[in-house]
């Protein structure tokens, strides 16, 4: 779920920073993450995003919630319970928290970064369990540049950016730190068109995704996602291609939209 999750998030820039226009503080998306199990492309986790307005001593942030959990009828073969979250600024969506606490079939880990904006760095924390059940930590203070992101704030930057003027065969590539690594991951605009939706018929924007130097996604035009063709931008349906086989996430519903 991890990878699953990373192709939905790992998406790019074609125009530096842009203005929140797209996303409103009460923003509910649920998507049916399915899986290629034998030959067939098997319904087997939730996965959900949501945006809340959190109230500070100093700020008003918004509140980037994702969230992943497998159908209960797979919960004996492999459960999974995963929780992505950033805290942002409302206007330009600039992360200041990230947390990701995944519990993978008896596999725990969590991780922090507090972005330090004066400085360009980030404070992680990570968290994990060893082989007796116990818990161990590692902080790290790490370099980071002013446009680094984490992978939730990513997914929702891009869906403020003016895509409408890319045009087919327009790239990019961008910065996002996941396990402590800063990646660089790439984005084609492969064009538009117009997709059937459990929300309806749905005219999109094609992206095709990579990442360099890993191995996280196959192949170059394997990792497909597609964002409305409207001022939403919401993400209705991904496909994609890693080391242990090939999945997609398909939108079950949308509520809460800003426009």
């Amino acid at each position: 779920m991890q990878r699953l999750l990373l192709v939905l998030f790992c998406l790019a820039t074609f125009h530096g920073y842009a203005q929140n226009k797209a996303i409103g503080s009460n923003e509910k998306l649920v998507f049916t993450a399915s899986y290629n199990m034998s030959g067939l492309m098997t319904d087997i986790a939730q996965v959900k995003m949501e945006t809340s307005e959190v109230k500070t001593s100093k700020a008003t942030l918004l509140r980037l919630k994702c969230s992943a959990a497998t159908f209960s009828k797979w919960d004996s073969f492999f459960k999974i319970r995963d929780l992505y979250e950033s805290y942002v600024s409302p206007k330009y969506l600039t992360p200041y928290l990230y947390k990701r606490d995944i519990d993978e079939g008896g596999y725990y880990k969590f991780m922090q970064y507090k972005f330090n904006r004066k400085n360009n760095s980030v404070e992680s924390l990570k968290r994990k369990k060893n082989g007796k059940g116990e818990f161990w930590e590692e902080k790290k203070q790490l370099p980071v540049s002013s446009a680094t992101r984490d992978l939730v704030s990513t997914l929702y930057h891009i869906r403020n950016l003016d895509i409408d003027k890319a045009s087919a065969g327009d790239s990019s590539s961008f910065k996002v730190i996941f396990d402590n690594e800063v990646k660089t991951v790439n984005v084609r605009m492969v064009g538009k068109e117009t997709i059937s939706t459990a929300i309806g018929s749905k005219s999109c924007y094609k992206l095709a995704i990579s990442v360099s130097g890993s191995d996280v996604l196959k192949g170059s035009n394997n990792n497909l996602i597609w964002l409305t063709a409207d001022a939403n931008k919401i993400p209705v349906y991904a496909k994609f291609k890693i080391p242990v086989g090939n999945g997609e996430l398909k939108i079950t519903s949308a509520s809460g939209l800003k426009n």
